[in-house]
């Protein structure tokens, strides 16, 4: 399984991103996909993730309204009205809970991506 992910860049704050997540081996409707991101100097946080099957979303708190989770040949993640707390490293990542609660580890999921960098400036 691989996974890449695409699509981040430098915006300013109030700007949009979509961001995509390619993979190989496998059908996204048969797998629940996330998004993970990890801010600078912070842990890992959980932002949304995608269930198998019906496709139903579920988003953290702190993008919910904002970030949009699709999926068709991708996992794809629409982010809107970004703020600069959002900036950090964006994995997709598979092989865990469908949402996962508490601290979020390298552990919770057994895929992961590389990753691509959000910058978002004031």
């Amino acid at each position: 399984v691989q996974l890449v992910e695409s699509g981040g860049g430098l915006v300013q704050a109030g700007g949009t991103l979509r961001l995509r997540c390619a993979a190989s081996a496998f059908t996204f409707s048969s797998v629940d996909m996330s998004w993970v991101r990890q801010a600078p100097g912070k842990g890992l946080e959980w932002v949304s993730s995608i269930r198998n099957g019906d496709g139903t979303t579920y988003y953290a708190d702190s993008v919910k309204g904002r970030f949009t989770m699709t999926r068709d040949y991708t996992v794809n993640l629409q982010m809107n009205n970004l703020k600069t707390e959002d900036t950090g490293v964006y994995y997709c990542a598979t092989g865990g809970p469908t949402v996962p609660r508490g601290i979020i580890s390298r552990h919770t999921f057994t895929h992961w991506g590389l990753g691509t960098q959000v910058i978002v400036s004031s």
